[in-house]
């Protein structure tokens, strides 16, 4: 009787992360009201999501030994951020839980020129997503500060359904 038990509740946590996993580990979903925060970048400066009503706001959240988010950033700064950065598109590099010479050294060696950010902490990372999961991962808030896009990993198509909707939420 208790291994038929400890069968049912093996399969029940399967089926619970198996969920977990579709939805790629993510706090928030398309239309809600994106989480505010704060945060530190590296030139010093302090970004408060909630003072940038009115812009579109890109978060990626990364980390220096985070291969694929290094891949993802120079189609980040090439569709996204050159061609909004003067019609005041806000892309954020949020480094995961590094000290502060690590996330500044890997913006030196990125292939990048939009701003890095600090979560020391992982706070801002965890009010998006659940905590310990995997980073590569982007939110894009609309000018009314709702989820607009959540993308998971770099995979071309979604990326190019990120930037499509990036587009329309620009004009």
């Amino acid at each position: 009787m208790k291994m038929k038990k400890l069968a049912i509740l093996i399969l029940i946590n399967a089926l619970f992360f198996s969920v977990l996993a579709q939805t790629n580990e993510f706090l928030v979903k398309v239309g809600d009201q994106a989480p505010d925060f704060s945060v530190k970048l590296t030139d010093g400066k302090t970004f408060k999501l909630s003072e940038n009503r009115g812009k579109v706001v890109v978060l990626q959240f990364t980390a220096s030994w985070c291969g694929v988010c290094t891949k993802e950033m120079p189609h980040i700064e090439k569709k996204i951020w050159l061609p909004h950065k003067s019609k005041g598109i806000i892309v954020l590099a949020v480094d995961r839980e590094e000290p502060e010479y690590t996330v500044k050294s890997y913006q030196k060696r990125a292939p990048v020129t939009y701003p890095f950010a600090m979560d020391l902490t992982a706070a801002v990372f965890n009010k998006y997503a659940l905590a310990g999961t995997g980073v590569t991962r982007n939110v894009v808030i609309d000018k009314n500060g709702r989820i607009a896009y959540l993308t998971r990993l770099y995979n071309e198509a979604e990326f190019a359904k990120m930037v499509s909707k990036i587009n329309s939420l620009m004009q």
